[in-house]
């Protein structure tokens, strides 16, 4: 297995390339503006001697700073894609490929690496470290990743404040709210300035306001250039997205890319374009 080769990224310390190794090798489905792709993605779960398949041979491309929001009814498989892309678990079968270099064959340790340099994570249940503080949770990404401490400490003042909670900072996570932990593990998520976020519901525990505050760091975050996938049952926050791709039962049912029509055309403001 060869090792892995990373360009040079932006964001803290100038992150290095994470050693691993990427699969069996070959060539890309496509180069040019890809970031993330996936070929053939299949995921089974056996239970009781029962075979389930969550994915069933997904084809999926994101381009560099692309937002793409999935979208499709509970369980059709939105949240397993999001795992195995970030290599939380493994495929089955297919192929996942990130900036060019076959991903799919790292080892635990090689995913590992990759995340806290390349990949951010928002996860539906938080995933906080409950023996440290607000503030420790979201610096110690930027840590692992390069940053010095007063780099990462500056940056979690900024994510911190853009939510709404830099009175929190040093609390524990067990004393704040539902949505207030959310917003903590997307501070987290962006604090190693990612070139990909990878998000699971991130407003799905928030009120009006706070998913505003969500939205905005969000936008703010595509806007810099950051490449986005998010799953996500609001509309309010697919709209943001570039595409809108739906699954249903472990399959994508359609892939929409949203155009903006000017305000006074009709009076509508957004609409999904289908492709192919």
């Amino acid at each position: 297995m060869s090792r892995l080769s990373w360009p040079r990224q932006g964001g803290p310390g100038g992150r290095a390339a994470p050693p691993g190794s990427g699969g069996s090798g070959g060539s890309p489905p496509r180069a040019s503006t890809a970031l993330l792709q996936a070929r053939g993605l299949v995921k089974v779960y056996r239970a009781d001697g029962v075979a389930v398949e969550a994915l069933r041979g997904v084809d999926f491309e994101l381009d560099i700073g692309e937002f793409v929001a999935i979208m499709g009814p509970s369980g059709s498989g939105k949240s397993t894609l999001l795992h195995v892309l970030g290599g939380l678990e493994p495929a089955t079968s297919g192929e996942i490929w990130l900036r060019g270099q076959r991903v799919d064959g790292l080892s635990t340790a090689g995913w590992a690496v990759l995340r806290r340099r390349h990949v951010g994570i928002v996860f539906q249940f938080f995933n906080l470290l409950s023996n440290m503080t607000v503030a420790d949770n979201v610096e110690l990404p930027a840590l692992l990743a390069g940053a010095t401490p007063r780099q990462a400490r500056k940056r979690r003042e900024e994510l911190l404040a853009e939510l709404g909670i830099a009175d929190k900072a040093e609390m524990a996570p067990a004393r704040l709210s539902g949505g207030e932990q959310q917003r903590v593990a997307l501070a987290r998520a962006l604090a190693n300035e990612p070139s990909l976020l990878l998000a699971d519901e991130p407003t799905g525990n928030l009120d009006s306001s706070n998913t505003r505050d969500v939205l905005r760091l969000l936008r703010r975050a595509h806007a810099g250039g950051q490449a986005i996938l998010l799953v996500t049952h609001d509309a309010r926050v697919a709209s943001l997205a570039d595409r809108v791709i739906n699954l249903f039962d472990g399959m994508v049912a359609d892939d929409a890319k949203i155009v903006s029509i000017p305000r006074n055309a009709n009076g509508v403001a957004d609409v999904l374009e289908l492709r192919g």
